[in-house]
């Protein structure tokens, strides 16, 4: 298991595999990602086996264990552990061995999601918060929900969302929407762009430019989004 482990770059870690550090893990799995989980019961081992996941049994807020992870080499972690005082050092010790990483914490309760931030986590999630919305918005805009269900569907092949960052060298880099021509050869829809500030700017104008460092979130078939994404790629 190290031994596959060490090879790995770019890969996400995923600690803790209760229900939902489950679904997470075979939901990145089905988007092509390559996963390693730390998960501290020792007894979920079988299941782990079972799903074909690789993993590591023990504390994931432990220095020797992340670097095992290969957290040095890592795209992403999820702090999805047993409490938010654990998720709190996780967070802090992965923000200290990989500067770059990006880290998605889970929170339980609301007081410690800007303590959870500052840490270091870039995206903080409460289950229970999406929960109520989702349901909210389930009776308020079905036909909203219905259409985001249908986009996210892993069976849709008509259509998908996708992130896609403008790197150095990219033969659209400085191009303007209009120019680019995407919406009339790829039939793509560019939905919005956040640049390098973090800002994000929707249904951007057609005078807008593809800046290097912006990520560009568009909506089309998964071969046009794979077009696009090699017309961004250094």
């Amino acid at each position: 298991m190290d031994t596959q482990i060490e090879k790995l770059r770019g890969h996400y870690i995923v600690c803790g595999y209760g229900r939902i550090g489950r679904l997470l893990t075979e939901y990145l799995v089905q988007k092509y990602n390559t996963v390693v989980v730390i998960e501290k019961d020792g007894q979920l081992g079988s299941r782990l086996d079972d799903d074909g996941v690789l993993y590591l049994t023990g504390e994931a807020a432990d220095e020797d264990m992340l670097v095992r992870a290969g957290i040095k080499q890592a795209a992403g972690i999820i702090a999805g552990v047993g409490t938010d005082d654990e998720n709190m050092r996780l967070v802090q010790l992965a923000a200290t061995l990989n500067p770059y990483i990006f880290i998605v914490a889970r929170a339980s309760q609301d007081a410690t999601k800007k303590a959870l931030e500052a840490a270091g986590a870039h995206k903080v999630i409460s289950p229970y918060d999406i929960g109520a919305r989702r349901m909210a918005h389930a009776i308020l805009r079905p036909t909203v929900i219905k259409f985001l269900e249908t986009a996210f569907n892993d069976e849709s092949t008509e259509f998908q969302f996708e992130e896609i960052r403008v790197s150095p060298g990219a033969k659209l880099a400085d191009v303007s929407l209009m120019d680019s021509g995407i919406r009339q050869e790829l039939n793509l829809i560019v939905i919005a762009i956040q640049n390098s500030r973090g800002e994000m700017i929707f249904n951007p104008t057609a005078d807008t430019p593809f800046i290097v460092g912006d990520t560009i979130v568009v909506m089309g078939s998964a071969k046009s989004i794979k077009q696009f994404e090699s017309l961004m790629s250094g």
